[in-house]
């Protein structure tokens, strides 16, 4: 499944979500969800922000290519015990973002916002994957400045 994220820095903060639903539902992430059918790549990074963020943004410049694999738990997928198949498998493409309009709020996928400076990641107990992305955004961002 092709998946897509948005890393909008504001003012030396980082807009983090907190996931609504699975997987990793109730964790801090980068806004993002699932690429549609016929959807370009940067049309889906504004669509993901603009229903979880209710953000309009400028999508901007890859940060990386990732992939998440998620084993199911035992009869999660319809096989009873077996827990070695997986139940996701995610290709993730992050982009850096520029908000340009739109009127900040957690919604659809998002049960909840916050801004975070980069000393501040940490705090929200993400994943290796998303502060690392972070991280580079966050160097793209004081690049571009």
């Amino acid at each position: 499944m092709v998946g897509v994220g948005g890393v909008v820095i504001d003012n030396g903060r980082a807009l983090l979500i907190r996931r609504g639903g699975p997987p990793m539902e109730g964790e801090w992430s980068i806004p993002g969800g699932m690429l549609e059918l016929g959807e370009t790549l940067t049309q889906g990074v504004a669509r993901e922000l603009a229903e979880e963020t209710g953000l309009e943004v400028n999508v901007l410049d890859v940060i990386e290519v990732l992939e998440r694999i998620f084993p199911a738990q035992p009869g999660a997928d319809g096989i009873p015990g077996d827990a070695a198949r997986p139940q996701y498998h995610f290709v993730i493409l992050d982009y850096l973002c520029e908000a340009r309009g739109g009127t900040l709020r957690a919604g659809s996928d998002a049960r909840d916002f916050a801004w975070a400076r980069e000393d501040e990641l940490e705090g929200f107990n993400l994943t290796v994957a998303a502060t690392r992305v972070l991280r580079k955004a966050f160097a793209m961002a004081r690049a571009k400045r």
